[in-house]
């Protein structure tokens, strides 16, 4: 094989597989704006390869496949002024979401370990969606006082009953029986067959395309607890409006219905009532790229006018006392505020 490309994106070619690695293990594989790029130009570059028969994109280390992009620098671009440097993130963030989405050589994604925010955005909507017995999968934006993005929304909208609700309001996490019921990913395949799976597809192995490839080597996956817990979340989380979805949780008797409660009261208002209009509005959205630019005017929303967001991340990756102070109740005009906004740099023109 032969290496090309940024240190924190391997690009390799060996056989009739190309090969993107996200090569920053001690940070998760958290997203850069550089990493952004390189991944883009390398996937576009293999569109018009006869040689490349499938792209396969994982994370180097056994932790995660990707954190996120990188919030402490979300957080220094904003206080510090740059947000037009944060717009050309999330543009080029979700032209690569979508690319991965239409590719036309198909591209077989491994979450293995953690994979939250960003890296949901580059496995979410590949052709093939592998998982393993480490994955934990999940959209916690709602934690930073943000919003989930990187056409998350669009999974989050076709999940099955309110699970969509729930999974981005809490941003509770998904091991793989979870992630696979919910529709955000297709095949379990143990850690220990990964590297056949690997050699498999770069060899074609005389299977007639990768589908077939990843079916020697998936495994069935448990019961989903998401599954099992449909009853009180599709009751729950079909209020209104968050006052009735926290009210309905608190009625409920089990458990977690009471822990989920506790976890949105501890949230921000604002990010809360814009993400369940946002997931609800994704529901009638015809295709993943009119979601992304629906996200893109929200996430552009919260930069440039919303406190929260960079209270969120002080609370949480800054300072780490875990101790955020939101903003009051959020109004209806603000949350229809947020969906008429029109960002500065546009999403699909150059």
């Amino acid at each position: 094989m032969t290496d090309e490309g940024d240190a924190d994106v391997l690009v390799r070619v060996g056989g009739s597989l190309g090969r993107l690695t996200l090569n920053r293990p001690k940070a998760l594989n958290a997203l850069s704006h550089d990493m952004i790029q390189h991944l883009a130009a390398a996937l576009a570059g293999w569109q018009d390869t006869p040689d490349v028969d499938a792209v396969l994109l994982d994370g180097a280390g056994d932790r995660g496949f990707c954190a996120g992009g990188d919030v402490r620098q979300l957080y220094e671009q904003i206080v510090g002024g740059h947000t037009a440097d944060t717009a050309r993130f999330f543009r080029d963030e979700y032209r690569l979401n979508s690319a991965i989405a239409t590719s036309a050589v198909p591209v077989v994604s491994v979450a293995d370990g953690i994979t939250m925010g960003g890296g949901i955005g580059l496995t979410g909507h590949a052709a093939l969606r592998v998982v393993t017995e480490r994955s934990r999968l999940a959209m916690p934006e709602t934690r930073i006082g943000f919003t989930p993005d990187v056409g998350g929304s669009w999974l989050l909208a076709r999940a099955p009953g309110r699970l969509g609700e729930y999974l981005s309001l809490t941003g509770a996490s998904m091991d793989a029986a979870d992630a696979i019921y919910a529709g955000f990913a297709d095949h379990l395949v143990p850690t220990t067959r990964l590297d056949a799976l690997r050699e498999a597809l770069g060899a074609g192995a005389d299977a007639a395309d990768p589908a077939e490839l990843v079916l020697l080597f998936d495994d069935t996956p448990p019961p989903s607890g998401l599954a099992q817990a449909r009853e009180w979340i599709d009751d729950a989380f079909a209020g209104a409006t968050m006052a009735e979805i926290v009210g309905r949780l608190r009625a409920r008797p089990e458990p977690e219905a009471a822990e989920a409660a506790a976890t949105l009261a501890a949230l921000s208002p604002t990010s809360l009532a814009v993400t369940l209009e946002a997931v609800r509005r994704a529901r009638q959205l015809p295709d993943l790229r009119a979601t992304l630019a629906q996200e893109y005017a929200l996430v552009t929303w919260f930069v440039t006018t919303q406190p929260d967001l960079v209270e969120g991340i002080r609370a949480q990756v800054v300072d780490k006392d875990r101790s955020p102070r939101w903003q009051g109740e959020v109004s209806p005009d603000a949350v229809e505020e947020a969906f008429a906004h029109t960002p500065a740099l546009p999403l699909w023109e150059s």
